[in-house]
Formats: structure tokens, C-alpha cells, sequence
């Protein structure tokens, strides 16, 4: 297979993780017979930089014309004036809206070899296996108006929370088809006893749960289900929400298997609301820019390289090679390497470039 990728490292440590994903896919390639093709992109602050906004058009038409995005962070203290025209984070909001990547799925799995690392009880989080399902192009990130104004001599600032049916259909119909391949349990997040927009989704989640009778759902408040995320995280299987609570749960899940870096995501646009025919799809980790570790080299590349093997499987649809990834990371876990996010006090942690290299070398 030949395969064309566009590669934006973006900001912090995304110019030390991506390289180390980068290794992978071509390990991957020689070992399978594949051709990866990468051509590189700005974006976000170093975009701003050189080109005077977060996404040039060059860019956009790069990541359009490929078969699959990999990204890495973007922002950074230089880039934080509250009153600039341009954010670094701006270029990857207006990725994922122009490329109508609405569905984020983060995996979050614990690693048997770091469960230690948890801050949690070892038999709180031995079966922790979930998906959470964020809608990613709605709701307080996009809606309008969004402003800021001066009057009477305060300070205002508005954002909308605004969500159409068609838009909770479609998101609601991923995280049911996804809960059908897996344990066929769906947790529907929702704030339905204060918001508008959240008694829409569930009354749109109980209508569409009947297409769907093999799929037991839960309805959970997000103030609730953020406490339930930490006490009880083995009942969960795949849990589908909204934009900003889905940015909240996810980072608050990275606790359950030790670090924000161990974390993979996965953008994906359909061209239906039947969750079929994907098209091109953006991968990056959870985590940030981190520019308080950058240029250290002690940054985890392990999410980005999960990244890696949710591209393999969701945009490619190979499977094998995916697993090899997913095994050569266990395996390197296993044997005891840690970066040091999730080095304990007796363990010595190992550099960006070795962690890259170990899991290459596995596979």
C-alpha cells in the first residue's frame, strides 16, 4: 500500500514527538511493504511565526490532498496575548472544522505495567478499557456569537453553547455503532437538568437508541459522571459527548493509566449519519505543547506513536500492522523503560529518542 501523509508537528514538543512516530511508520513499512509518503505543513504558533496566521491555506489544501493527518501540539507562552488577532490553537480549531472532523475517539486502556503508575487503586483500574467519543466541531468552541465588548466601564464576554439535531445525530450514531464492536454498553454525557442543549441530546439519544436495541444505554450528568471516571472507571465502555465536556473527561481519564502522554486520539469525518465511508482522518496525542519540557528531550512519545497505529487501523484498515505497534509498546513497557512522566522515584526514565527507538527496534 502507498500511503500520503501530511505531518505538522505544530508547537513544543510536537517537533520531538512526531519524529519519533515517523520512525515507527517507516519500521512499519519495511516490515509490511508499504510505502509511506510524508510531506510537511505548518501550523499553530510556529505557523503564526512565518506566515502571519495559524493554518495557511498551504496547509489546508496539504492535509486536504492526503491520505491521512498526522499532528502534534500547538501553543506556547510566546504565542499567549489574550488580545492577538491569531492563537496557536486556532489552526487546529479550523482544521478539524474545514476537514468536518466531528468525531474524536480517544481509546483509554490501562497498560498492565503501569498500573503502579496510577494514583489510583491497582484493583480500581485493572479492567479499564473505554473509548470516549467527542463531538469535536460544535458547541462552545464554534457557536456564535463569541465576543468580548466593553460597556458602562466592565468587561464582558459571551460564548455560545449551541448544538443542532443534525449534529447530535451524527455523533450519537458513531458512539452507538462503535459500542456495537465492543462490550455494547454506551454512556451518553449530558448536563440535562440546567442545559438546553443537552435535554436536545438526550431526548435525540433515547429516539435514536431504539434503532439500536443491542446497545444497553446509560444517560450520566458530566458533574456526576467525572466522579463516577475516577471511582468506579471499570463500568464504562464507550462514552459519547459533547465538545467541551469531552476535552474535560478525556484529560481527567489520562490520570486512570498514569499520564496525559500515554493517551492516542483519532479525528474522523463521515460522509453519513450511518457512520460509514470515513475520509481523511487527523491523528494526534491528547496531550499539549508542553513548553515547559520542550527541547529536554524527556517528552513521552507514546501517544503519538498509539496515534500512529489508530491511523494504521481507522484510515488504512491495517489491522496487523496496528497490532504490531500496539504489542511492541507493551513489550517495551514491559520491560521495564519509562519516560519520565511515568518514570516512578526508583525507576530511571530514558530519553524522547530512546523510547522511539526501543519500540522501533521491537517491531
Amino acid at each position: 500500500m502507498r500511503c500520503k501523509i501530511a505531518i505538522l508537528p505544530g508547537d513544543g514538543i510536537g517537533g520531538e514527538i512526531i519524529p519519533e512516530s515517523i520512525k515507527v511508520l517507516n519500521k512499519i513499512g519495511l516490515k509490511f511493504e508499504h510505502e509511506f509518503l510524508f510531506d510537511y505543513g505548518n501550523i499553530g504558533g510556529n505557523a503564526i511565526d512565518k506566515m502571519g496566521v495559524p493554518l495557511p491555506t498551504e496547509t489546508l489544501k496539504l492535509c486536504e490532498d492526503s491520505d491521512a493527518i498526522l499532528f502534534g501540539a500547538v501553543g506556547g507562552p510566546k504565542w499567549d496575548d489574550m488580545n492577538a488577532k491569531y492563537r496557536p490553537e486556532d489552526g487546529i480549531l479550523s482544521l478539524r472544522k474545514s476537514m468536518e472532523l466531528f468525531a474524536n475517539l480517544r481509546p483509554v486502556k490501562i497498560f498492565p505495567a503501569l498500573i503502579s503508575s496510577s494514583p489510583l487503586k491497582s484493583e480500581l483500574i485493572g479492567d479499564v478499557d473505554m473509548v470516549i467519543v467527542r463531538e469535536l466541531t460544535g458547541g462552545l468552541y464554534f457557536s456564535q456569537p463569541k465576543k468580548r465588548w466593553v460597556s458602562d466601564g466592565q468587561r464582558y464576554g459571551v460564548d455560545t453553547l449551541g448544538y443542532s439535531e443534525s449534529e447530535i445525530d451524527r455523533i450519537l450514531r458513531v458512539g452507538f455503532e462503535l459500542a456495537k464492536t465492543r462490550r455494547s454498553k454506551l454512556t451518553s454525557a449530558d448536563k440535562a437538568n440546567v442545559l438546553e442543549t443537552s435535554r436536545l441530546w438526550r431526548e435525540l439519544a433515547v429516539e435514536i437508541s431504539k434503532d439500536y436495541p443491542e446497545v444497553e444505554i446509560d444517560h450520566m450528568y458530566v458533574d456526576n459522571l467525572s466522579m463516577q471516571l475516577i471511582s468506579q472507571p471499570g463500568r464504562f465502555d464507550v462514552i459519547v459527548t459533547e465538545n467541551t465536556f469531552g476535552d474535560i473527561l478525556s484529560d481527567e481519564a489520562a490520570v486512570l493509566i498514569g499520564s496525559l502522554g500515554m493517551l492516542p486520539s483519532a479525528s474522523l469525518a463521515y460522509s453519513d449519519n450511518k457512520s460509514k465511508d470515513k475520509r481523511v482522518g487527523l491523528y494526534e496525542p491528547v496531550h499539549g505543547s508542553a513548553p515547559d519540557i520542550a527541547g529536554k528531550s524527556i517528552a513521552n512519545p507514546i501517544g503519538a506513536i498509539l496515534s500512529v497505529g489508530l491511523m494504521l487501523g481507522y484510515s488504512f484498515s491495517l489491522f496487523k500492522e496496528a497490532e504490531a505497534i500496539n504489542r511492541a509498546v507493551n513489550a517495551v513497557l514491559d520491560m521495564g523503560y519509562r519516560s519520565a512522566d511515568i518514570a516512578s522515584r526508583k525507576e530511571k526514565s530514558i530519553s524522547t529518542s530512546e523510547m522511539g527507538d526501543l519500540i522501533t527496534e521491537y517491531i
